[in-house]
């Protein structure tokens, strides 16, 4: 799998903070100048310095530039998400290993954890979630639940491991997605998952569930994935829109 640019610029940073280039307490340089310095565009740098503060080492604020915090890379893992292109960003960076692909009838508890009706038909496709690093934990398990008209989504999935499941369907049969709800709930690392998740039974965990809706407002993906508590972070960013009048 070839490395994205932005991913290659990340790195090149990564490896000139940990080198002691940019130490911790020092400002990067400036996006322009990361862009003559690297022959790239502003996004793909934004897309770059994005991924270093995901994984905590740098920081930014409006007119006082990106700031260095840490040397070193903690072993878990920090999601901040605004959009439906930093998720894209998440699949491209954290791959994904297909354990099974089965076809299944909601029942009734499984239903009121998704949201669906009781009695319908999903394909699901369970997979582990991986941050390509060797002999590194996985960061979390994944249940992804689509119509099962799309069979051979199984299979495409397993082929393009660092394609959303939701790009799959937008690119093979045009159903775009125009919202992802998004639900966050503390739980236990359940004994089914314990072992391929590489912790114990029992332990804290996190467990989000995002539902793929279309223009129309129906779900046509449903994915429910376990975190280890220990290997991720969810981060959420809140701007005031504008200024309160005095």
């Amino acid at each position: 799998m070839s490395e994205t640019r932005y991913a290659q610029v990340a790195r090149d940073l990564t490896q000139s903070i940990a080198s002691g280039r940019f130490p911790v307490g020092s400002l990067l340089p400036t996006e322009l100048e990361l862009c003559d310095h690297y022959g790239t565009s502003r996004q793909t740098v934004r897309a770059a310095i994005r991924e270093l503060q995901e994984l905590g080492l740098v920081s930014r604020r409006k007119k006082a530039g990106t700031r260095v915090e840490a040397a070193s890379v903690s072993s878990g893992y920090r999601q901040s998400l605004a959009s439906v292109e930093d998720l894209v960003q998440f699949g491209a960076t954290h791959v994904r290993e297909v354990q099974e692909v089965e076809e299944v009838v909601i029942d009734r508890a499984l239903a009121k954890e998704l949201g669906c009706a009781p009695g319908t038909r999903w394909l699901r496709i369970s997979s582990l979630r991986l941050n390509g690093k060797p002999n590194a934990a996985p960061i979390g398990w994944t249940d992804v639940y689509v119509d099962a008209a799309y069979g051979e989504l199984g299979e495409i999935a397993r082929a393009s491991p660092d394609v959303l499941i939701s790009q799959l369907i937008e690119s093979r049969y045009s159903r775009r997605i125009a919202e992802i709800r998004q639900d966050v709930q503390a739980v236990l690392v359940p004994e089914r998952l314990a072992e391929a998740l590489e912790t114990q039974a029992g332990t804290p965990a996190l467990r989000i569930v995002r539902h793929y809706l279309d223009p129309a407002g129906a779900a046509f993906e449903i994915s429910v994935t376990i975190h280890p508590a220990d290997r991720f972070t969810f981060s959420i960013r809140l701007r005031r829109e504008r200024e309160l009048r005095r």
